[in-house]
């Protein structure tokens, strides 16, 4: 008996060291050592290209709707559409969980940090876009063939070939283990049954019977509608992907800044205070806090951190939908593409921080974490509308499970094109059995436990930054060269 029950406790001791090891190695991926390449970098580029992401905001956002005037212009979408793909991948539930796990821990101030990352993002992004470009690869038929595992190839060189499928398989590993498939899904359900069937429990609740386990109705019907719905927009491919993104993209980050924005009004005579305290406490947290929460290096590290994971600056995800637009001019496509950074964190992000700072769902004494920050945030903000305790937490449904689907079919393309780098191009059935393979995970998804999974995504999502950081950085000279001649043509076609 005592033999028996040592092998029945077994797995679970596997699991949880499993769990451990996972938790170390993402904590460290997503530590100081990421965290410092990506400020060095973003800081470098912002340096060396003279602050272009800041006097050419306005032309940026000008080249997103208007479409490049030469009809040889080569790419597979629209540069609108590109930008709406890696939009797609990167306003996602961290910018409505990432945004109050790291003001939850590090205090109001984290945002301030949050912000400074996006402002030095925003020139690594524009690096990214422009480098994809330029070293694309467009065959006969018109395909494109682009990101950091071809720049890392093509710019620097095949002796560093090894470098660019050690990304590449970083992608597809991060992408199929999770951070687009069990994850997102997981959170679209989760967000159903805390709203539908919040005191769910399957050993005395009624519902459908599934692997062993019951599971709420709401749950297997989301689970469902979600699967068919992602089955039928990637079997399509890139340009299917592109226009569902042009359409839900603008809608959910549209309709989520308006929320915002009227819970803001609503309480606007606490917005300068709010800000005022965002400030001051990025750089002495404890002295706001009463030192139950944060410190300075806690502020700044989960600010920063979870910044770069909401707009993935320096990842190296957003250049791979950035190689597929049609456009000739690689500047032009990397200053649309900084415009990500803008979008996800300095706006989105930034109204998600301001509504908990002036409602003060933050406060330690209220004992709240993650997305339940949030709906405290959004209940008291929203509080003047009728059955506010219900609306909230039904728009934020709404809102997570726009943001969950839309990562899902951006990182099906992102993790697609990566395999398609490592196989070759012509192998186009394993790519098909891919997105097979990606759509019955993501159908098995609400079923799995993610704590695991959640780690190892992370981890390998993190583990592309270092191979993309180390091409920008040598290709950076290249930035510059050619940054300078578009403006400079750019000048003297105006005259």
């Amino acid at each position: 008996m005592a033999a028996a029950a040592e092998i029945a406790e077994t797995p679970a001791v596997w699991l949880q060291t499993l769990t451990e090891w996972v938790n170390a190695a993402s904590d460290w991926v997503w530590g100081l050592p990421l965290i410092g390449v990506v400020l060095i970098t973003g800081m470098l580029l912002t340096l060396m290209l003279r602050f272009v992401h800041i006097f050419n905001l306005g032309r940026a956002f000008r080249y997103m709707f208007q479409a490049e005037t030469e009809s040889d212009a080569k790419g597979e979408v629209s540069q609108f559409g590109a930008l709406c793909t890696a939009l797609s991948a990167t306003i996602g539930t961290g910018n409505i969980v990432g945004v109050a796990t790291a003001i939850g821990a590090g205090g109001p101030g984290a945002l301030f940090w949050m912000e400074v990352a996006a402002f030095f993002g925003m020139a690594t992004k524009y690096a990214e876009g422009l480098l994809a470009v330029k070293y694309r690869e467009v065959l006969p038929n018109g395909h494109v063939l682009g990101g950091p595992f071809h720049y890392i190839e093509r710019g620097l060189g095949r002796r560093w070939k090894w470098l660019a499928v050690l990304f590449a398989f970083f992608g597809v590993t991060a992408g199929i283990m999770g951070i687009g498939t069990i994850t997102q899904i997981n959170g679209i359900t989760s967000a159903v049954q805390n709203f539908f069937n919040p005191g769910f429990n399957p050993e005395v609740s009624s519902g459908l019977h599934l692997l062993g386990t019951t599971y709420p109705v709401p749950v297997v019907v989301a689970g469902f509608v979600v699967t068919a719905c992602v089955g039928l927009v990637v079997i399509g491919g890139l340009k299917r992907i592109s226009t569902v993104s042009m359409v839900v993209v603008p809608f959910m980050a549209v309709f989520y800044v308006a929320i915002c924005v009227l819970l803001l009004l609503a309480n606007i005579s606490k917005v300068p205070a709010a800000m005022t305290l965002i400030v001051k406490a990025a750089f002495n947290p404890a002295a706001f806090t009463g030192g139950v929460v944060g410190s300075l290096f806690i502020a700044m590290q989960k600010g920063v951190a979870r910044g770069i994971f909401s707009n993935e600056s320096g990842l190296g995800s957003a250049p791979i939908a950035a190689a597929a637009a049609r456009t000739n001019e690689p500047a032009r496509q990397g200053l649309v593409c900084m415009t990500g950074t803008f979008i996800d964190t300095i706006v989105i992000c930034t109204m998600t921080g301001l509504a908990i700072v002036v409602t003060g769902a933050w406060e330690p004494s209220l004992g709240l974490k993650g997305v339940d920050i949030t709906i405290e945030a959004f209940t008291r903000g929203l509080s003047f509308l009728p059955h506010a305790h219900v609306a909230a937490p039904f728009f934020l449904m709404l809102a997570l499970a726009f943001f969950a689907f839309t990562t899902i079919l951006g990182w099906c393309y992102y993790s697609e094109r990566c395999l398609e780098y490592l196989v070759g191009v012509k192998r186009q059935g394993i790519v098909k059995l891919y997105r097979l393979l990606y759509v019955l995970v993501v159908f098995v998804g609400p079923y799995l436990t993610v704590s695991v999974v959640w780690g190892v995504a992370d981890v390998f999502n993190g583990l592309m930054a270092f191979p993309n950081l180390v091409a920008l950085v040598l290709l950076s000279p290249v930035v510059v060269r050619t940054t300078r001649d578009y403006f400079c043509r750019m000048a003297a076609a105006s005259r």
